[in-house]
């Protein structure tokens, strides 16, 4: 038999602390000590199906990994090929967003595919559901809806309708009688998790989790929960938009940074076939403040406008900020224009914004920054069919990026005739007819083009 104790852990970093402390020593944030139950003596269930001895690496056996496909072509990408089966899939995003949708739509298609679905609801009741299927015009015949938030009863009915996919709407909703503790808390969510954990590797059942975000627009609860999944999906865009963007942030089956975009309609989520087309207006060369890049994104390139709004300020401290990019970095491309190009915007406010509600992390995305900083500055737009592309040294120097060739296919493919690369990149990058390749070294030759 099982004994339980109380201990008392810092909310934010996980750390034990006696009960009187009021200030974490670890991660310094005061107000932070919640109650957590931890078992002690309790066996271990899964230690029968573990190899207990060493073994050499390569006289391993691999097994073969069974997927199956969704019929949802973007999220199949994102997933590594389709749904594995004993994975445990996290997924995050705003509210309202459209994660509940996304997977509905998914449990439609694979149940019309015969494949046998339990659905969890632990904040929406049976006919919410019911009404969202019959808006999707979803075939819910093969979907079971349970609305329960006990662990316990899930696990249950787990055991006896020995479903093959599980659908865990969401895990902040569910807990479990053995915890005393809220649902929601440190403690409620890795117990659920390593229930959840332990029903997909010892049943062979794929499980998806929804989670609740932050403000910050991180996955809520400890960060030991994105660790212990296999899988972590996060929804981005602008719920008040209409386009979605799906990113896989960790995928041990798969790889990580795929993304896959979706149009979201009356009818559900659609996929985006050509997402480069959602993301740039035209050529460009219309209007000063824009500029054209070419980014990559798992496997796949994607075309996207960077706007730029330079406007003189009156105040001492004029604005940087950046809506899909870092604010930090731009703040760095700003005094490398100041020191290496003798552009100065100490004086004016700065906006700079990723059109789509496309977020690029890349440091390719520099070149096209400051292009289309220069561009509203200038009040000259970026000839038209021009594409930027390249990382910007602090030197003020132009640095190589990776897959220079597969981005430039792509804007080819979307009509633009001319790209402006790092000169270190020009002789990895076979000729390509129809676009001219514009080497260059350094950022002030980059800005002459616009004098």
């Amino acid at each position: 038999m099982a004994r339980h104790k109380k201990v008392y852990r810092c909310s934010s970093c996980g750390s034990t602390l006696p009960q009187w402390m009021g200030k974490c020593p670890q991660c310094s944030q005061w107000n932070t000590l919640v109650e957590d139950i931890v078992e002690e003596e309790t066996p271990l269930r899964t230690r029968d199906a573990r190899q207990t001895r060493p073994m050499v690496l390569s006289e391993i056996t691999p097994l073969e990994t069974f997927r199956r496909g969704c019929a949802i072509a973007e999220l199949d990408r994102v997933l590594g090929g389709g749904v594995v089966q004993g994975s445990l899939v996290l997924i995050g995003g705003d509210p309202g967003i459209g994660k509940s949708t996304l997977m509905l739509q998914m449990a439609g298609h694979l149940a019309s595919a015969g494949m046998k679905v339990l659905y969890v609801s632990g904040e929406e009741s049976a006919f919410q559901l019911k009404m969202r299927a019959d808006r999707l015009n979803l075939d819910s015949s093969g979907i079971l809806v349970y609305p329960e938030v006990m662990l316990e009863k899930i696990r249950d009915a787990i055991d006896e309708f020995s479903p093959e996919l599980v659908i865990l709407d969401s895990i902040q909703s569910v807990f479990s009688s053995q915890i005393d503790a809220p649902p929601g808390s440190v403690s409620q969510i890795r117990h659920s998790a390593g229930i959840l954990m332990e029903i997909a590797k010892g049943k062979g059942v794929t499980v998806f989790v929804v989670g609740h975000v932050t403000k910050d627009g991180w996955i809520a609860g400890p960060k030991m929960l994105e660790h212990m999944v296999d899988t972590v999906l996060y929804f981005e865009g602008d719920d008040s938009g209409v386009f979605r963007i799906v990113r896989a942030v960790k995928n041990r089956f798969g790889t990580s940074g795929e993304i896959g975009v979706f149009e979201m309609k009356s009818d559900g989520l659609q996929e985006v076939k050509d997402p480069s087309s959602i993301f740039i207006h035209g050529l460009g060369g219309d209007v000063a403040g824009s500029a054209v890049m070419a980014t990559f994104e798992g496997s796949r390139a994607f075309v996207v406008e960077v706007q730029a709004l330079v406007s003189k300020t009156s105040f001492s401290m004029p604005r940087r900020i950046a809506m899909g990019s870092d604010v930090s970095r731009l703040a760095v491309l700003l005094a490398v224009m100041e020191k290496r190009a003798g552009v100065y915007l100490s004086q004016s406010d700065i906006v700079v914004n990723i059109a789509g509600g496309f977020k690029v992390t890349e440091p390719a995305v520099d070149l096209a920054i400051v292009m289309a900083i220069s561009s509203s500055a200038l009040d000259r737009p970026v000839s038209k069919g021009t594409v930027c592309i390249g990382e910007i040294g602090l030197g003020g120097e132009l640095r190589p990026v990776n897959h220079m060739e597969s981005r430039i296919r792509e804007a080819l493919k979307l009509g633009f005739t001319r790209a402006v690369i790092p000169a270190s990149n020009h002789e990895s990058v076979p000729r390509v007819t129809g676009m001219e390749i514009v080497p260059l070294s350094h950022v002030r030759s980059a800005l002459e083009i616009l004098s």
